[in-house]
């Protein structure tokens, strides 16, 4: 999956699986989250909002299933 590096004090880089409607989340705390069944026209809302912390929480965290995975290196 690649991973694109946003411009947020909430999300270092984001990435997504069009296949299997995965959006990875790294956050600036080296955190990483999946999300399941997103459109990607959610990923793309994502990475054109202005405020990329605020949209994640309003329209993703507790929408879709998520799970934690492994930590990515800074």
């Amino acid at each position: 999956m690649e991973m694109i590096e946003v411009d947020s004090s909430m999300i270092q880089a984001v990435g997504y699986d069009a296949a299997a409607e995965e959006l990875e989340v790294v956050f600036n705390s080296g955190r990483v989250w999946r999300y399941q069944g997103v459109p990607q026209q959610v990923y793309e809302e994502l990475l054109a909002a202005d405020s990329k912390g605020r949209y994640k929480r309003d329209c993703i965290i507790d929408c879709y299933p998520d799970y934690p995975i492994s930590r990515r290196r800074r």
